[in-house]
């Protein structure tokens, strides 16, 4: 079985591809994985009836989520090297993605993320509600410090803060409890994001089951739609987050994100057991 350790603007990712073993991890598995690759995701590559490859994604906590962007321009590169070409149609939970090597360069690729989901039931929300600027604040009642932020779902949920500084927010003390906040039943990835200019910003991410990461695709992707539904931002826009820098274009002619940055093979090996955490070492 192969084996890929990679990582897109540093969101670091252990990928089997388990399309001749019908692979199956359990929670513990991935955990397991995940600790010894010190992977924030765990990725199986399966085949696909859609697309050219079918991605099935779990957290480093054993959770499964439907959409992860900094992997699927991973999984795309992965896909483009084995055939040969400049496109890939990715199957995931959450729908097809198409995944494209982005100008003459190897490792930047492009990923089509679709068109966001913004109506308050497909967030989904607790209650109906303006998703441009949702009822969840944090500080006093009569003077929070934080608070109408955007809901956006990119194949997962996500809420959005702006803020004036955000080297000044505390992200891993504010980040899980709004991810578990009772207005958000399937939880939410948390974003603070930093408005540098109508064509850039700075992005931290509390993930939903996975914490602090150096980079979140679908986060990205959300801040910028957030961004332009509340006139802040151009539909073009740099997202640079701690790993480093993404590129978003929320176009207007098919609303559909697109979002290219990096990706970095650090290891290529062929493996026997899966399960067994020394194999990654």
């Amino acid at each position: 079985m192969k084996y890929y350790q990679m990582n897109g603007c540093g969101n670091a990712f252990a990928i089997l591809d388990g399309r001749g073993e019908k692979l199956r991890l359990s929670a513990e598995a991935v955990r397991r994985i995940a600790k010894s690759a010190n992977a924030d995701q765990v990725v199986s590559l399966e085949n696909s009836m859609r697309g050219d490859i079918f991605m099935r994604i779990w957290n480093n906590t054993g959770s499964e989520v439907a959409a992860c962007g900094n992997v699927s321009r991973c999984v795309g590169w992965i896909m483009m090297r084995e055939r040969n070409r400049d496109t890939i149609k990715i199957e995931t939970e959450a729908g097809l993605l198409i995944a494209t090597r982005h100008g003459n360069g190897d490792t930047m690729i492009s990923v089509d993320m679709g068109s966001p989901l913004l109506k308050w039931e497909e967030i989904p929300l607790a209650e109906r509600m303006d998703t441009r600027g949702i009822d969840v604040k944090i500080g006093p009642i009569d003077a929070p410090y934080l608070q109408l932020p955007g809901a956006v779902n990119m194949g997962n949920p996500h809420c959005v803060f702006f803020v004036d500084e955000l080297d000044a927010v505390d992200v891993v003390g504010i980040g899980p409890l709004i991810e578990g906040h009772m207005m958000f039943p399937e939880k939410a990835n948390v974003g603070f994001a930093q408005v540098l200019g109508r064509d850039c910003i700075r992005l931290r991410v509390w993930e939903r089951d996975a914490g602090l990461t150096k980079a979140c695709g679908t986060g990205a992707c959300a801040a910028v739609v957030a961004g332009v539904r509340k006139g802040l931002l151009n539909r073009s826009c740099t997202v640079f987050v701690d790993g480093g820098d993404l590129h978003i274009d929320w176009r207007e002619k098919d609303d559909h994100v697109i979002m290219t940055g990096p990706i970095e093979l650090e290891r290529q090996a062929e493996i026997s057991a899966p399960a067994s955490a020394p194999v990654f070492r």
